[in-house]
């Protein structure tokens, strides 16, 4: 049985609808998009940086030329590795990216790369577990449609510095097209890198002793979840006990997603899904999938959609209480403090139990379950 049967959009307003939403997505973007010249390493000599981050790709993208750190939009038969220092400028502003104004990258007001290299698979896991002696736990950003390399990785970049957590992050890079009209295309491109994120999953568990931490974010979820279904059909259960994954705005349809949870089975530490009923990203892909309910949009207060989660040993949580980073009500996930405060003390499965649906408050950054939320307004009244 479906999760929110919603039913399909009507036929009468739905041209309409759609160019109101592509609308959104054109004002968010409107600015243009970052291109290579901005991962052009900036020297640091005249400069000393308050804060770097070092970040490490891998990615299903061509290389443009041979050991250059410069991806495209094709698909790589094998996966590139590369490593980042990043430096984040002094005026940087939580859930913001500090691009540069114009063809010049200025380190004292920009997000700046200060030194880069190309890596072999061996030297990067090698960089992984090194850093991981060090306590340094690796943890996966796969990001989602409509992305170029270098917003993905400054993304990361961001997320990282924002939420402060004393990690390795590891960006996990598909070929995305990043162009509005090349959904298709893109869900395509997810799907093809299926096993590339499986093989970089296993060598970061291998790589660490601990648990490895993965963040997807929309069409990065569906690769993910695809990802998981593919380590339990591999017998892989030693690689997915190993992994705490986070589920951002996850663009899957939610009957898919239910059977692709029942292939994955229990997860050791369950599968946390941050949606908002409000995202209008996903109102559209919900009309490209002739009207199916989308995951990242579910409404916690269905008492149907706690009775799956339990089911499926996911913990689902509304965070439509933190401000939208843009029209499209997609991007909510950027502001790191909030969740990471939210999510990382303690893990949020072992605090809110092994399975559910949540609403998380902002102001006050509790996570509560809708339905005790409403028997207190009730005994209110």
């Amino acid at each position: 049985m479906p999760i929110s049967p919603l039913g399909p959009l009507r036929n009468s307003g739905r041209a309409g609808l759609l160019a109101m939403l592509t609308a959104s997505f054109m004002l968010a973007g409107c600015a243009g998009r970052p291109g290579p010249e901005t991962l052009a390493t900036v020297p640091a000599e005249a400069f000393k940086p308050t804060k770097v981050e070092t970040v490490l790709t891998v990615t299903t993208r061509n290389r443009a030329e041979p050991g250059k750190n410069v991806f495209t939009a094709e698909k790589s038969s094998v996966s590139n590795y590369a490593r980042f220092d990043i430096s984040i400028p002094p005026n940087h502003k939580p859930t913001a990216i500090e691009w540069p104004k114009g063809s010049k990258v200025d380190p004292r007001t920009d997000f700046a790369v200060l030194s880069q290299a190309a890596l072999e698979r061996k030297s990067f896991i090698d960089e992984v577990r090194s850093r991981s002696s060090q306590g340094k736990r690796p943890g996966v950003f796969v990001h989602g449609y409509n992305y170029n390399f270098q917003e993905a990785l400054y993304r990361l970049a961001q997320l990282k510095t924002d939420a402060n957590i004393d990690g390795t992050p590891v960006l996990f890079s598909w070929p995305s097209f990043a162009a509005i009209p090349a959904y298709v295309a893109d869900k395509d491109a997810a799907t093809y890198s299926r096993d590339a994120l499986v093989s970089l999953l296993s060598d970061l568990v291998a790589a660490e002793r601990g648990e490895v931490d993965v963040f997807a974010h929309s069409m990065g979820g569906w690769l993910t979840v695809e990802a998981l279904r593919q380590l339990k059909l591999e017998g892989r259960q030693d690689v997915l006990d190993r992994l705490r994954v986070i589920l951002a705005a996850p663009d899957i349809d939610e009957d898919v997603f239910v059977a692709q949870m029942r292939v994955v089975g229990r997860m050791k530490t369950p599968i946390t899904v941050l949606v908002a009923p409000d995202d209008r990203a996903l109102l559209v892909s919900r009309f490209l999938g002739a009207g199916t309910q989308r995951v990242g949009s579910l409404d916690v207060t269905n008492q149907s959609v706690a009775d799956v989660a339990r089911e499926t040993n996911v913990v689902i949580i509304d965070i439509s209480s933190l401000p939208a980073a843009d029209q499209t009500n997609h991007n909510r996930f950027v502001d790191a403090r909030v969740l990471a405060n939210a999510l990382g003390q303690p893990a949020s499965a072992a605090r809110l139990g092994d399975a559910g649906a949540f609403v998380f408050d902002a102001a006050a950054q509790t996570i509560s379950s809708p339905f005790s939320l409403a028997a207190t307004v009730l005994r209110g009244q």
